[in-house]
């Protein structure tokens, strides 16, 4: 018997966060959790469950908990990535969202909810769907073609459908460069880079796609599209909603969208922010490595999240499945998990107080080489040359 038909691993090693990972599924499930609260107390407070889970609860945990650095040894990672039971947590995802997403359209069609008890489920909705994009990051980026669709279908909740192309294909590729609509710079704010990396990626997904069909021979305009095919599952979804429902979850469906996929772009601002990779001698970019990522090794974070926060092995190894994924000493590290940091990069003031000097400390003190946003070069100390050809 093999090695991968054995439930046990060829070498002495216990995966400790094994049945951990199945608490990732407690965000997915809050607006059930939510629900059950409101029947059983006649609260309506508790429909915010989300907000307090991901904005409260798991920052609480991390402090408490604290970090876990351990590697599995690299002779358990290749059993370890063929274990069935990993992808079964993150395939949990999907009815558990799809599931939420007709509970609360069924909230939002009712006479009988209050308006802020519906806005409190379009946030917890929201962060499902924040949490359900990074399902579909995972999803994603393997080789297994019924991964790469529920990775779309992970994604139609939100109408973020593009990110599948935009990630895999444009993001890995210019990460950690000015080019790339998806790695904030030092002294962006969050919402100066909000608008750019939603307007950014949409269009270089586009642009992405039109480029493959036209090496085929095709327009753009066709099913082949993974753009438009990844939309189209959007359309459907809400269309249906919509028929079931009526026209007035409309609204709340769209809302529930955009905290979604905000929710997503307040962790691209956070993970490469600042950071930069240098030109080599022929004018290309060095290869991404791990000093070229945030990562935090924060517990509670980690679970919730898929380990998302061990991002440098990620961009080292994109088809790495989550509970592979290895700590990097010489990755900057956060001063707190992703749930803390969302809430800091909300606050410009306080994220650069918190951030700029340990963007500046990753470089030995010479901001020249980070990534400045064009205009605030001079507050860094960098010379006007080099404010001109950033």
């Amino acid at each position: 018997m093999t090695a991968e038909a054995t439930s046990a691993p060829p070498y002495d090693w216990v995966d400790e966060k094994k049945y951990l990972w199945l608490l990732g599924l407690i965000l997915p499930a809050a607006p059930f959790l939510s629900w059950g609260l409101v029947e059983a107390t006649g609260w309506g407070v508790f429909w915010f469950l989300g907000p307090v889970l991901f904005g409260e609860l798991v920052p609480f945990l991390d402090r408490r908990i604290g970090k876990d650095a351990g590697n599995p040894p690299e002779s358990v990672l290749a059993w370890l990535e063929r274990q069935r039971y990993y992808r079964w947590c993150v395939y949990a995802y999907l009815p558990l969202h799809y599931g939420g997403l007709v509970l609360a359209c069924w909230m939002w069609s009712r006479g009988d909810v209050a308006g802020w008890e519906k806005i409190g489920l379009v946030m917890t909705l929201g962060l499902v769907g924040t949490t359900g994009i990074n399902a579909a990051h995972e999803l994603g980026h393997k080789k297994e073609s019924v991964e790469r669709w529920l990775s779309k279908i992970a994604l139609a909740p939100t109408g973020y459908g593009h990110f599948y192309i935009e990630h895999n294909r444009g993001h890995h590729v210019r990460v950690a460069t000015p080019e790339d609509p998806a790695s904030a710079r030092l002294g962006e704010s969050f919402y100066r880079f909000w608008p750019r990396a939603v307007r950014g990626s949409l269009t270089s997904a586009w642009r992405l796609e039109k480029a493959r069909l036209a090496r085929s021979g095709h327009g753009p305009w066709t099913w082949r599209n993974d753009v438009l095919n990844a939309w189209a599952m959007s359309i459907v979804l809400f269309g249906a909603l919509i028929a079931v429902f009526g026209a007035g979850v409309i609204p709340w469906l769209l809302l529930q969208a955009v905290i979604g996929f905000s929710g997503l772009e307040v962790v691209n601002y956070i993970e490469h922010y600042g950071l930069l990779r240098q030109k080599t001698a022929n004018g290309r970019y060095e290869r991404c490595s791990p000093r070229h990522s945030w990562n935090s090794d924060d517990i509670a974070s980690n679970i919730l999240l898929f380990h998302l926060q061990r991002h440098s092995d990620h961009h080292a190894n994109p088809t790495r499945r989550y509970q592979a994924l290895r700590h990097f000493d010489e990755a900057p590290e956060l001063p707190g998990g992703y749930a803390t940091m969302v809430r800091i990069a909300y606050i410009p003031p306080l994220w650069r107080k918190v951030m700029d000097k340990r963007v500046i400390r990753h470089y030995g003190g010479d901001a020249a080489k980070a990534n400045i946003q064009p205009g605030k070069h001079a507050r860094y100390g960098v010379a006007a040359l080099a404010e001109e050809t950033a």
